[in-house]
């Protein structure tokens, strides 16, 4: 066995390298054919229902706005309901013809089965115009069964950040949330759902984050969660293709409370410190929700597997691949700050107060520090 061992070892590095020489060519010019085929038809998601998850807020709320605008049905999910009630007001605005909000926490299993029967129970029956349409026999019993069962896509949005170094966490057990909400809610409403999926087809939109591969500082279980995510969902497209298509997307920093600097800090509990956030993203422009959420409805309707928003974070992404040291450098350089010192003191908070970048990089939105709790 060792003697095995020892020649794949030797072996496999070389025979990989000739292997990539010859059909990495044929296999990026297949990837580009395909690509424009997904483009040419792309999904029509009109009259079909979205659920979506975390849609009170920031990427999931513009999700919303980018799928009513394509005429889907919307179940809405999130924990604040007057938030969310005005998300969906606005959904219906942008031309969904029907939407329905459901308060619930996704790291709550009860609450998660509550989501599915809720949109079952409202979407799940066919409703008819008239009593003619009711008389139409096997025609009427063809429809029902046209739209009984009926989830098109799930997109699993909801999610929840830290910003704290890992040696300054004071009760690590809060921190148990992250992974309950980011990792175990998207795989609750992922099970629960299967079922539904499988009956129509349908795809799952699952939003993780540049994170997963991305070791920065303070964002450690956060990240952690993420890149959990992205492995599971990777998994679980080779158990479900083809009947349930899955679209792993990684954002960067895109507009949303976690970069207003909303985050759970060292006690466990949630606040919002807007210095602690400059140092995590610096000079570095943060994309609009908006843009990310057409984005990403684009990309899911075309069936990607990968979406990354902006793009230009696969350079990061290759970046990390090849040159690992590189990006632990910078980061302990630009970003990191030892336990106990002030985040001001970090080079990239005062690299972005010197040039005045915070500006023209971030989206007004975020510059408040004013966030709806209710």
């Amino acid at each position: 066995m060792e003697l095995i061992q020892s020649f794949l070892n030797l072996v496999a590095p070389p025979f990989t390298v000739v292997s990539l020489g010859l059909l990495l060519p044929h296999y990026v010019i297949f990837k580009y054919f395909f690509s424009l085929v997904r483009g040419l038809f792309s999904e029509d998601v009109a009259g079909k229902v979205v659920l979506i998850t975390g849609a009170s807020s920031g990427i999931g709320e513009n999700l919303a706005y980018e799928y009513a605008k394509r005429g889907a049905q919307l179940a809405l999910v999130a924990r604040r309901e007057s938030s969310l009630e005005e998300a969906a007001e606005a959904a219906r605005y942008y031309g969904s013809p029907e939407v329905i909000t459901i308060a619930g926490d996704v790291s709550d299993l009860s609450d998660c089965r509550r989501i599915i029967d809720d949109t079952m129970n409202h979407f799940g029956r066919c409703r008819f115009e008239s009593d003619e349409e009711i008389q139409m026999g096997w025609i009427g019993l063809f429809m029902m069964n046209s739209v009984m069962d009926a989830v098109d896509h799930l997109v699993n949005n909801a999610g929840i950040a830290n910003m704290t170094l890992f040696e300054e966490i004071i009760d690590i057990t809060s921190f148990k949330q992250i992974m309950e909400t980011n990792y175990w809610g998207s795989v609750y409403m992922t099970w629960l759902s299967i079922p539904y999926l499988k009956n129509r087809g349908g795809k799952i939109i699952v939003v993780s984050s540049a994170a997963a591969w991305l070791p920065s500082p303070r964002m450690s279980i956060y990240n952690a969660s993420k890149a959990a995510l992205r492995s599971f969902f990777e998994t679980l497209r080779v158990e479900m293709s083809p009947e349930i298509g899955i679209t792993v997307v990684t954002p960067g920093f895109v507009e949303s409370e976690i970069t207003k600097g909303k985050a759970l800090y060292s006690h466990g509990r949630m606040e919002v410190h807007q210095d602690v956030r400059d140092v995590l993203v610096g000079a570095i422009p943060v994309e609009t929700a908006a843009a990310c959420a057409k984005a990403i409805v684009r990309s899911a309707c075309r069936g990607d597997r990968y979406l990354t928003e902006p793009s230009w974070y696969n350079a990061v992404y290759y970046l990390k691949a090849l040159c690992p040291e590189v990006v632990e450098w910078c980061y302990r350089i630009l970003v990191y700050t030892t336990p106990g010192t002030s985040a001001a003191e970090a080079l990239n908070k005062q690299i972005l107060d010197l040039t005045g970048a915070k500006t023209a990089m971030y989206p007004p939105s975020i510059h408040s520090v004013e966030i709806n709790d209710d």
